[in-house]
This record gives structure tokens, sequence and C-alpha cells, in this order.
């Protein structure tokens, strides 16, 4: 094959590098909305789950509070039959059932006062929904932002690099190229490491005298462990 020179591979590594810096702060951007917005929904399911606990404790509040007017209408009603009692026997059950209803009545009314406190917690936690999910929602409109402005300047950054990657790769020798390019569709910025002290930085295995020679040479070398384009350091 033809010389190759390692400025010109480092270059070209160098390149792929930041490409692929550059490609992956765009795959993640992304990602880190969805994250927000799957946070967003979650506070919203939290939002609505708390609204609806306030709303089914009014809804059992209203009936116990008409249980409770039934049952004092039941007593004023017991009492007008008490004054009409014929007999004695009449008149005790006609008092027992006055004194149950009323005990009834009283256990009602110490439930809707444990209700009233239980609505005013829950409508605690509606609130503090609300305050979590207004944050969630400027979190995520934040990020959005971010993203988006982001994204158009590291988008210039790939038109630039990829425009410096295609004149780099004229320089390459033709016989070497089909080999470039097999070993970069393959593993990308991966597929190029520098030998450093003999040993190759991408696998860390050492290298043969007859490989560093050729590198001296500038002849394109392969690394024989992982199968890198290997260049030398500066």
């Amino acid at each position: 094959m033809m010389a190759v020179s390692a400025e010109l591979l480092r270059n070209l590594h160098r390149i792929h590098t930041q490409l692929a810096d550059l490609r992956d702060r765009l795959d993640r951007g992304p990602r880190q909305v969805k994250i927000r917005e799957t946070n967003v929904a979650q506070l919203t399911a939290a939002k609505e789950a708390a609204e609806e606990n306030v709303k089914q404790c009014k809804l059992a509040t209203d009936r116990k509070q008409l249980d409770l007017k039934s049952s004092e209408n039941k007593v004023q009603e017991l009492k007008v039959k008490l004054n009409t009692a014929a007999s004695n026997k009449e008149y005790q059950a006609l008092t027992d059932q006055i004194a149950a209803t009323e005990m009834a009545g009283s256990v009602l009314a110490d439930e809707i006062l444990e209700s009233f406190d239980k609505i005013e917690r829950l409508e605690s936690a509606v609130a503090e929904a609300k305050k979590n999910l207004e944050a969630g929602q400027t979190e995520l409109t934040r990020c959005r932002d971010k993203v988006a402005a982001e994204g158009d300047v590291i988008r210039g950054d790939v038109t630039r690099l990829e425009g410096d990657l295609a004149d780099a790769e004229k320089q390459l020798p033709g016989d070497l190229r089909p080999e470039y390019q097999r070993i970069i569709r393959s593993k990308g910025a991966d597929g190029m490491a520098e030998m450093a002290g003999g040993v190759c930085e991408g696998c860390g295995q050492k290298c043969t005298l007859q490989m560093q020679n050729e590198l001296l040479m500038e002849k394109p070398v392969f690394c024989k462990s992982c199968g890198r384009l290997l260049y030398a350091g500066e």
C-alpha cells in the first residue's frame, strides 16, 4: 500500500471522535426532553389523583351529612310519638329508639368532623401536587428550549466537521480507502487508535517491532488484536 502520514490519520481520528461526541449530544437532547415529559405526565397523574381524593372525600362527607339530617328528623318524629305513647311499654320502646338514633347521630357527627380535617389535609396535598407539576412543566420548557438552541449549534458543527472529514478522506491513498471505510463503518471513531510506546491505545495490546517499524515508514498498520487502524503518536 502507498504511504499515509500519521498526521492525516491523527486528524481523521480527531474528526471522527468529535463527530461521534456531537452526534451523541444530539441524540441525548431528545432523551433528556423525554425524561422530563415522563416526569410531567407522572406529576399530572399525581395531581389528578389528589384532586379525585378530595372529590370522593367530599362526596362521602355530603352523604354522611344527609344521613345525620335524616337521623335528626327521625329523632324529632320519635319524640312526637313519645308524647302520644299509649302505654309504658310503648313509651320505653320509643325512648330506647330515640337514644339509639341519637347515639348513631353522634357517631356520624364525629365522623363528619374527622372528614372535614381529612379534606383539609387532602386539599393541602392537591396544592403541593400543583406546585410540583408547575415546577416540572417549567423544567420541561427550559430543557426543550436548551435542547433546541444547542441542537442548532451542534448541527452546524456537525456539518462543518463532515466537510472537514470529506476533505481529509480525499487525501487517503486509494488502496487504503476500502479497508479504512470498512473499519469506520464497523466501529466508527473506535476504528482508529494511536500506537504509543509500542502499544495499541485502543485495546492495550503490545505491537510487534515490524508493526512499529512500518508505522515509522508511514505504512498502513492494523492492530492484530482489535483490528483498529493505527497511527504513530506525536
